[in-house]
């Protein structure tokens, strides 16, 4: 196979050779990334390239770059294999939490013992994973690389995805983990394969990542509700096995201490609205007098502010509620949510150029990068 096994009457090199007055070996180089090539000569080329119509044939130019030209957009889920068929996901569930919920229902795409077919719908309904996938793809698809999108939802699937590095089928992987025990990244990085994670992992793996400072953006929330007047705030935490729900609830509780407010009610979530509803209504139970909450994430704040509306309590005069992610969620809800905002399309681009990076670089360490939050202010706080 060459580089011009193509239907005929396509543009070939020799077209794009002529038309940019340079050797076909020339062209060859600058379409197959070769440094060394004069970069008056390179633009050239790729003047030429657009002229033509010429598109490069990916399968020869793997064969001579040895590179896929592709990324593994990997999606992993719960640590455990799904329980025999014989066994429901109710009974999984109740068996796992005698309230009727998985500890992990909630995370996006994680806790799901319906098999793939579950754990794939999660995922899709979640605007969390469009986010990473428009960041991602935003950024790759100029620079002619294609994400390849792949689930983990059991130990088969990531020896798959793992087999699937290995051969060399994509350049490296993106991980966004959805389960605080996930040893996917520990898999990747024993086996000497490129990768980068969402978020800092649960356990020390040495692997790059990007994630956001969850410590002061709790904190931007804290001082917000205390600037509004706010003296009974509670908060909704998150699910405390992952270090995103460990750090917004630590650094919430820390700067309502510094300010003089050592005891802070906390009811738990699980990053779902209906969760955020559950823990409201405990809250309000235990402290009917609260005029201040902050929510773990806009889900979870969005219920919250539902059962707020209907135990009359009106949204902020009553009771100021801020939430966390700035999602579709916080804009859709009623009134709109002050929130903390994590931009996730950026984390995920940062996320693909430290993958391509890598992979360019090979002996460079692994790296982190640490976003900073924003608060974004609207109608509830």
């Amino acid at each position: 196979m060459t580089e011009d096994s193509r239907a005929v009457g396509a543009p070939t090199l020799e077209d794009v050779a002529k038309a940019a007055g340079v050797s076909r070996a020339t062209v060859s180089r600058v379409i197959n990334g070769v440094r060394n090539v004069d970069p008056v000569i390179q633009a050239a080329v790729r003047d030429a390239v657009a002229v033509t119509g010429y598109t490069p044939n990916r399968a020869a130019r793997s064969l001579v770059t040895r590179k896929a030209d592709s990324i593994a957009l990997v999606v992993s889920g719960a640590g455990d294999d799904p329980p025999p068929v014989a066994a429901t996901a109710g009974s999984a569930a109740s068996a796992a939490d005698p309230a009727g919920g998985s500890r992990d229902a909630g995370r996006p795409g994680a806790g799901f013992d319906g098999g793939v077919g579950s754990f794939m719908t999660e995922v899709f309904a979640d605007p969390f994973f469009g986010r990473v996938v428009t960041g991602v793809v935003n950024f790759l698809r100029p620079r002619g690389i294609h994400p390849v999108l792949m689930f983990a939802e059991t130990s088969r699937a990531r020896d798959e995805v793992v087999s699937y590095l290995r051969q060399g089928s994509a350049d490296g992987a993106l991980v966004v983990s959805t389960h605080a025990e996930d040893p996917l990244p520990a898999l990747i990085t024993d086996a000497g394969l490129p990768a980068v994670l969402y978020a800092r992992p649960a356990r020390p793996v040495r692997i790059s990542y990007v994630d956001l400072a969850h410590q002061d953006g709790a904190r931007l929330a804290a001082e917000r509700l205390l600037a509004r007047g706010c003296r009974r705030i509670a908060t909704i935490a998150g699910p405390l096995d992952v270090p995103a729900g460990q750090d917004r609830l630590a650094g919430f509780r820390d700067t309502m201490a510094r300010r003089g407010h050592p005891y802070i009610p906390v009811a738990g979530g699980e990053f779902t609205e209906e969760s955020g509803a559950t823990a409201m209504e405990r809250l309000l139970a235990e402290h009917p007098d609260l005029d201040g909450v902050f929510a773990a994430n806009d889900l979870m704040a969005v219920g919250a502010c539902q059962v707020l509306r209907e135990r009359g309590r009106r949204v902020p005069d009553d009771v100021a509620v801020i939430g966390f992610d700035d999602s579709r969620a916080a804009a859709a809800c009623r009134p709109p949510l002050t929130t903390v905002r994590q931009p996730v399309e950026d984390m995920a681009a940062e996320m693909a150029r430290l993958l391509l990076d890598r992979l360019s670089r090979p002996e460079r360490p692994v790296t982190s990068v640490i976003f900073e939050p924003t608060l974004v202010l609207r109608a509830s706080a």
